[in-house]
């Protein structure tokens, strides 16, 4: 075995909400992927070090149009049991207060490409849905965020449900147990449930997404409860360590490896001048497991590291090259998206002329659809415009433009020059 040093985050730029699957020697992180279609981005490693784009799971299964901003595809979580990939996602109608139309659903697969079958409707009490199969009793149980509109606080996140699922039925089934009414850092979302050393964990993340995101474990003997929580709450924040590079960390799930070491994926920024100008990342950790059962970071106590070692069976370095170019030569490649329609070949036209990306509708600038093609930036970047000449006219032939916190340039026209802003 080989320990590798690896620097975080592990999937840099807007890979937000990561969760973590081991199915025998692969392993899979998803993301979410909001108003972004295709939805849902998959990465494959063999090693834990590298990840790469392998595919994204909603195409034809979802209808986002109309959806709000920051609305449509919220943290989803994949399992893999009876031969078969299962999947349950939130499809965010509204995220207003105090009301959310909020939807939850389980699509399922035999291969991590797909087919995927269509979405079985599951709730729509909350949000963060998570499917824990039970090897001890072979049931299957869902459990997610509960919204109470109710509440008089800011938040109406009121705690954790679960809820049996029927395989056969295709439905949820019998009582809804209220397990966790979260802690003092309120908030209370992203559950997941595991399995050990006679223990019902749950992982949930705490103190919303922004400085006060945090990682909070509870463990109980029986699945429906009671839980206890963890003295040591949170297990994982960077609320208290203004001077860590990693930020806003929550969102954490669990993978065990073939030799037995245990590592968490989480969510993390890394705020330039107060501003996450990549988004929302996908970080890495070891954690390791008390004599009194207990979930603890290796080497950090609460602490988010930057830096830190992986066990692979190989020498393998961390691949830090992270170019992209397209020619727009043939089909567009994957990691383009569009927002709330999947770009295709009725208004996103790369064989008009070689070398180009030409969109064939108007841009409408509303929350239907926006025929413009976008691609996740992961790093500071450079980029090369070409400017042609018409009938004596300069037309531009691109043009990048700023999606909240991103950089943007607007192309040279004879009333103003490059500029580049956030």
């Amino acid at each position: 075995m080989q320990t590798i040093k690896v620097k975080n985050p592990i999937l840099r730029g807007f890979n937000p909400d990561p969760n973590i699957l081991r199915v025998k020697e692969r392993y899979y992180i998803i993301v979410s992927s909001f108003e972004w279609l295709p939805g849902i981005r998959v990465y494959e490693s063999k090693n834990l070090v590298n990840w790469s784009h392998t595919t994204d799971i909603l195409t034809t299964q979802v209808s986002l149009q109309g959806n709000p901003t920051n609305g449509s595809i919220w943290a989803p979580q994949i399992s893999y049991a009876d031969g078969l990939f299962y999947l349950v996602y939130t499809d965010v109608k509204s995220a207003g207060r105090p009301f959310k139309d909020v939807h939850n659903y389980l699509i399922t697969a035999s291969e991590i490409t797909g087919p995927w079958s269509e979405p079985i409707y599951l709730n729509s009490n909350g949000f963060d849905p998570s499917l824990f199969h039970d090897l001890e009793t072979g049931k299957k149980w869902l459990v997610n965020e509960l919204w109470d509109y109710r509440l008089d606080t800011p938040n109406k996140s009121s705690g954790i449900v679960l809820q049996e699922y029927d395989a056969e039925k295709k439905k949820l089934d019998g009582p809804i147990y209220k397990i966790f009414a979260g802690t003092e850092l309120a908030k209370t979302e992203a559950p997941h449930l595991y399995f050990r050393n006679g223990y019902y964990y749950l992982m949930t993340a705490e103190g919303g997404t922004g400085r006060g995101h945090s990682v909070t474990v509870c463990l109980a003997k029986n699945i429906t409860g009671p839980y206890e929580l963890d003295p040591g709450f949170p297990m994982l924040t960077a609320s208290d360590k203004p001077a860590s590079t990693l930020q806003c960390t929550g969102y954490g799930s669990l993978v065990q490896t073939p030799s037995g070491r245990w590592y968490m994926t989480y969510l993390c920024t890394r705020p330039l001048n107060g501003a996450a100008i990549l988004g929302r990342e996908t970080a890495i950790q070891e954690v390791y497991w008390t004599s009194d059962d207990w979930l603890r970071l290796k080497d950090s106590q609460t602490t988010p590291m930057e830096e830190i070692m992986i066990e692979t069976n190989e020498e393998v370095q961390q691949e830090k090259d992270h170019q992209f170019m397209d020619t727009f030569e043939g089909e567009l490649k994957k990691n383009w998206n569009a927002g709330r329609i999947l770009p295709n070949a009725d208004w996103c036209d790369t064989k008009c002329r070689p070398s180009m990306c030409r969109s064939g509708r108007r841009i409408y600038a509303g929350i239907h659809w926006l025929p413009i093609v976008y691609n996740r930036w992961s790093h500071p970047i450079s980029f090369s415009t070409r400017k042609d000449l018409y009938d004596g006219k300069l037309v531009t032939s691109i043009l990048l433009i700023c999606i909240r916190n991103h950089f943007a340039s607007r192309l040279p026209t004879e009333s103003f020059k490059n500029c580049i802003y956030w």
